[in-house]
């Protein structure tokens, strides 16, 4: 089979075949794709691993074969522009990027070779998109009609109501009335309403066609836990379910990641921090690891991932709380884009909550903000707190129906559930004759010590023994009661306030003292581990991601053993090479000729003549 492109090569499905070695689009991409490559302008929702990248790459190629010049890629991330070219350039794509990793002399040659019409792809910040000399670039090609199409990725970013709001890409409007004959695509991974909105409103929109894949990522289990030493409950997390692979541990705070990111190391885990306070090279070579070794658990802020294309996290982790289900979403997704089964693991408690709203309450936003962000926050601590399928709800929020999914926790092990109604009541009324009883604010430690009848120091101190409250709530116990406070937080009856985060009682806690609510609690429980032995091989070997006999997998090992001196020569992730999938599958299929290692999914024209033979020798040699 020639891998050679015969002009003008205008098909998409012939694109997707000899190009990137696919036999099919998955869900929406054929509309979109073929929307975008005739001229029309789009606004596409599709989850982390749905595959939005070959949205604008396949059409870039398309129309530049048809003679309609470069299309340009707004990308946020230097690591992300570096990926991305390195895969176009290994199947055969004339791809480059303009950012502050090039010196001058390799930034002119980009130049030249967009200038000269070579490119089919550009990749660049907004930054450097909106300097004049850029437009000036711009100008010139959209003169001689060579300015194809705008691709602006990560596209929630333009709104102040998304998770990740970055200000240059305000300006990116720009592009619509300087060149309002170029079409322009804007995507992301997850956008509520309001976010979609705003992205429509800010970048011009308005007449675009607006397309929403399914947020369902069925290969991801959803996990969550009540904090109960978070540390040791991630670990064993870790090490009775991940052993030996690659993983993402979210935290809020720079400390924290150092911490957590340490403590792991001790503990035989092969952990590295991630944090806008570690210089630039440490944070380029921890992510360089992540993405060309195995096994690498990077603890991070959310700093950390946008864009990241590693294929084979297999699992995600929050130490705290992210700030609304958007962020949730868009961090879990990165685990498991290979399609295979993957974890998305949050232990949480009542700080968390307590942080999250006091950020909110404390900011200097808008109170229309401010009430929204409530109320995104409110719909995440639902999401935590439920005791029916995590799927239904997560995908309820994006305005999407599913049945249960037998794939969550609470699908897996149903939550024992408790009437928490009464000691609800207990709660607001002790903090009532805290009140009462010399007008301070105490925090839920003392509060529960009161509620429990545990004799303190400070109980004595504040004579806190002789309220009527003292010791009506001592048959729950301590972890519920942080579930009742949790919950009375998060539904904001109680407000926590101050250095401290002292108790107080909102307008709306009258209607549960009068027992006009009721709240159903999940029983705390940690999640029983589901022990993966068989991803737990000696040698520090790395499993297949499918299952295989013993002769195939000794042929899969030698493949990736071919794989990592390739990527090696090339200084691309191994996965940019081929992923875990598609060598698992040659391993299985042991085609014996080009033609049939062609029929194998993600191996295209150019990766054939470039690697088909070296391919079919490690195949015969290890059978």
């Amino acid at each position: 089979m020639s891998a050679v492109l015969s002009p003008p090569f205008t098909d998409p499905q012939r694109v997707l075949h000899e190009v990137f070695g696919y036999g099919q689009f998955r869900g929406e991409q054929r509309q979109i794709i073929e929307h975008v490559a005739a001229g029309g302008d789009a606004l596409v929702l599709m989850p982390t691993g749905g595959g939005k990248s070959l949205c604008y790459q396949v059409p870039a190629i398309v129309r530049h074969r048809g003679g309609r010049g470069v299309t340009v890629v707004v990308s946020p991330l230097i690591a992300l522009m570096h990926d991305q070219v390195g895969a176009l350039e290994e199947v055969g794509v004339a791809a480059a990027f303009l950012n502050s990793s090039l010196d001058g002399d390799e930034a002119r040659r980009v130049e030249r070779d967009l200038m000269s019409g070579k490119l089919t792809l550009l990749y660049a910040a907004p930054e450097r998109i909106l300097t004049p000399r850029f437009l000036a670039m711009m100008q010139s090609l959209s003169e001689r009609g060579l300015l194809s199409l705008f691709a602006i990725d990560e596209a929630h970013c333009v709104s102040q109501w998304g998770h990740d709001f970055r200000e240059e890409y305000l300006g990116l409007s720009a592009l619509h009335e300087q060149f309002p004959g170029v079409p322009r695509l804007a995507l992301t991974a997850t956008a509520d309403e309001h976010t979609r909105a705003d992205i429509i409103q800010r970048l011009k929109l308005e007449e675009a066609r607006l397309f929403v894949a399914s947020f369902d990522r069925p290969n991801i289990r959803y996990t969550i836990v009540e904090k109960d030493d978070p540390k040791k409950q991630l670990l064993r997390f870790i090490r009775e379910e991940h052993e030996g692979e690659a993983g993402i541990v979210y935290c809020q705070s720079r400390k924290k990641v150092e911490d957590t990111a340490t403590w792991l190391a001790a503990e035989g885990i092969e952990a590295l921090p991630y944090h806008a306070g570690l210089d630039a090279e440490t944070r380029r070579d921890n992510q360089d690891r992540f993405l060309r070794e195995d096994a690498i658990v990077m603890v991070a802020t959310i700093a950390f991932g946008m864009g990241i294309d590693k294929p084979d996290v297999r699992f995600v982790a929050h130490l705290d709380l992210p700030k609304n289900i958007e962020a949730y979403y868009q961090e879990t997704g990165r685990g498991g884009r290979d399609g295979l089964p993957a974890d998305a693991w949050m232990a949480y408690g009542l700080q968390d909550v307590v942080n999250q709203r006091r950020m909110i309450d404390e900011s200097e936003a808008e109170e229309d903000f401010k009430r929204l962000q409530r109320g995104k926050l409110d719909a995440l601590l639902a999401l935590a707190e439920a005791h029916d399928c995590r799927r239904v709800r997560l995908l309820a929020y994006f305005g999407q129906h599913s049945e249960p999914c037998g794939n969550c926790d609470n699908c897996l092990n149903a939550p024992a559930t408790w009437d928490a109604t009464e000691p609800a009541r207990m709660a607001l009324s002790c903090i009532y004759r805290f009140r009462q009883a010399g007008g301070q604010r105490y925090g839920a430690g003392h509060l529960v010590d009161v509620l429990r009848g545990k004799v303190t120091d400070k109980v004595k101190e504040r004579g806190h023994e002789r309220l009527s409250t003292f010791g009506i709530g001592a048959a729950v116990s301590e972890a519920q009661w942080r579930g009742v406070l949790r919950q009375l937080i998060a539904l904001g009856h109680v407000v926590a306030e101050g250095e401290y985060n002292t108790l107080g009682l909102a307008d709306s806690a009258r209607a549960v003292l009068k027992g006009e609510v009721q709240l159903l609690l999940r029983v705390p429980t940690e999640a029983k581990a589901r022990v993966k032995a068989a991803r737990v091989r000696g040698g520090g070997a790395k499993p297949p991601p499918v299952p295989l006999d013993e002769a195939a997998t000794q042929r899969f090992e030698a493949l990736r053993a071919w794989r990592a001196e390739v990527a090696k020569a090339h200084n691309l992730p191994a996965y940019i090479v081929f992923h875990d999938a598609t060598l698992a599958e040659m391993a299985r299929a042991q085609p014996s000729t080009l033609d049939g290692l062609a029929g194998i999914s993600g191996v295209g024209g150019r990766k054939l003549d470039a690697y088909g033979a070296e391919i079919l020798r490690v195949l015969s040699g290890a059978a």
